[in-house]
C-alpha cells in the first residue's frame, strides 16, 4: 500500500488538530502545509507534525491524496482558484468549515464536484491557532461529511474510513441540512452567549459587581463567547438566512416566556423548565448524545495554606487523575468551596470513596 499524502491549506486550530491526529494514528502519512502564518508552519515542522512547508500553493499539492481547506472561509475562493490546476480527478478535496452552502457553490462553479466532500469536525475550543491544536480534539467528536452529488461512493467511503481512523465519528448529511442543523445547535448558541455577555456589560454598575460575581451557570453558558470574533463574524455572514430565521423564532419564544413571568403563570413556567430539563437529560443518557456526563464533585475545604495541595496529593497517592480543579467562588448552583473534575466515572467514584474516608464532605450533583 502506498504511503498516504495529505495537504493542508491553512494550519490553525482545526487543520493543526487533524494533522496531529494523522501523525499520531497514521505515523507514516506524509503531511505538507501552506499557511500565511510562517511561525505556525515552522512550529509544526519542529514538532515533526508536518514534513514539508509550502510557501505557496503550487504543484506540491498535486501529489496529495487528500487536500484539506482549513483557512478562513473568506479565503476559500482564492485558494481554490490557486489549487485547481494541480488537482487530479482521483484525489479527494475537502474543507473543515462550519458552513457548507458557500463552499459547495464555489465547487460547482469550478466544476470540482466529482472530487469534493465537504467536512465539518464538530470540535473546537474558545482558543484558536495552531499553538492550541491537539490530536485529542477530534476524539469521539462527530465529523459531518457533506458529499457533492457527483462524488463517487468509493471516495465517500474512503474518507469515512479516514475520519474513523483519526478517532472521530463520521455522519453524512446534505449541505443544506447541515447548515440548518448547525445554525440551531452551534451558531445560534454563540450569538446568544455573546448577547448575554454584552447584556451584563451594559447593565453592570460602575464598580463591576456583576462581573465580579459572575460564575456558575453564567460562566458555563457564556464560555463560548471567548471564541474568535473574526470566525463568528464570517459564520454569521455565510449562514445568515438560517441563523436569522432561528434567532427570530428564539426571540418570539423568549417573548412568550417573558409574558408568562409577567402574568405569574405557575404551570406554564414549571412546564418550561421541566421540558427543558428532561430533553437535555436525554442528550446525556443517549449513547451517542452530544453532551456527555460530567464527573464532577465539590468539596468543603478549610481556608488555610496547603488545603488544596493536600487534596491533590491524597488523590495522586491513590493514582486518581484530576482533569480540572478550581475554587468555586459563586456557589449559587453548587455547594462546596473546591470544584474537582475527573476524566472517568472510575476516577470519580474512587475519589469520592477516598476523600470521604479521609473526612472530607463531598457534594455530588
Amino acid at each position: 500500500m502506498n504511503t498516504l499524502t495529505c495537504g493542508f491549506i491553512g494550519l490553525g486550530l482545526i487543520g493543526g488538530s487533524i494533522a496531529k491526529a494523522l501523525r499520531l494514528r497514521m505515523p507514516d502519512t506524509k503531511l505538507l502545509a501552506y499557511d500565511i502564518n510562517a511561525a505556525s508552519l515552522e512550529l509544526a515542522r519542529e514538532e515533526k507534525v508536518i514534513d514539508k512547508i509550502c510557501p505557496v500553493i503550487d504543484e506540491s499539492f498535486g501529489d496529495c491524496d487528500y487536500i484539506f481547506l482549513c483557512a478562513p472561509v473568506s479565503h476559500n475562493a482564492g485558494n481554490l482558484n490557486a489549487l485547481k490546476p494541480y488537482l487530479a480527478p482521483d484525489k479527494i478535496l475537502t474543507d473543515v468549515g462550519s458552513v457548507k452552502t458557500g463552499i459547495h457553490r464555489q465547487i460547482e462553479k469550478l466544476q470540482l464536484q466529482k472530487q469534493f466532500i465537504g467536512g465539518h469536525p464538530m470540535a473546537g475550543s474558545e482558543r484558536f491557532g495552531y499553538q492550541n491544536a491537539k490530536a485529542s480534539l477530534l476524539e469521539n467528536a462527530y465529523y459531518i461529511l457533506t458529499p457533492s452529488e457527483e462524488v463517487s461512493s468509493e471516495k465517500v467511503e474512503a474518507y469515512r474510513t479516514l475520519v474513523e481512523t483519526i478517532g472521530a465519528i463520521p455522519l453524512t448529511l446534505s449541505y443544506e441540512e447541515h447548515d440548518y442543523v448547525t445554525a440551531a445547535i452551534s451558531h445560534l448558541p454563540h450569538v446568544i452567549a455573546a448577547s448575554l455577555v454584552n447584556l451584563v456589560k451594559s447593565s453592570d454598575s460602575k464598580e463591576g459587581v456583576m462581573k465580579m460575581i459572575a460564575a456558575g451557570g453564567f460562566k458555563d453558558i457564556t464560555r463560548i463567547a471567548s471564541s474568535s470574533p473574526e470566525m463568528w463574524q464570517q459564520i454569521c455572514l455565510t449562514n445568515a438566512d438560517n441563523i436569522a430565521k432561528l434567532l427570530r423564532t428564539y426571540m418570539q419564544y423568549l417573548g412568550g416566556i417573558a409574558d408568562d413571568i409577567d402574568a405569574h403563570k405557575e404551570d406554564s413556567l414549571y412546564r418550561f423548565f421541566d421540558t427543558a430539563r428532561n430533553y437535555r437529560e436525554s442528550f446525556i443518557s443517549a449513547p451517542s448524545g452530544p453532551i456527555k456526563a460530567e464527573y464532577v464533585f465539590t468539596v468543603d475545604i478549610a481556608d488555610k495554606p496547603g488545603a488544596i495541595a493536600a487534596i491533590a496529593s491524597l488523590l495522586a497517592m491513590h493514582d486518581v487523575s484530576i482533569k480540572n480543579i478550581g475554587i468555586n467562588h459563586n456557589r449559587e448552583l453548587a455547594e462546596g468551596a473546591l470544584r474537582i473534575e475527573f476524566y472517568s466515572e472510575d476516577n470519580f467514584s474512587r475519589a469520592v470513596k477516598i476523600m470521604t474516608e479521609h473526612g472530607y464532605k463531598i457534594h455530588t450533583h
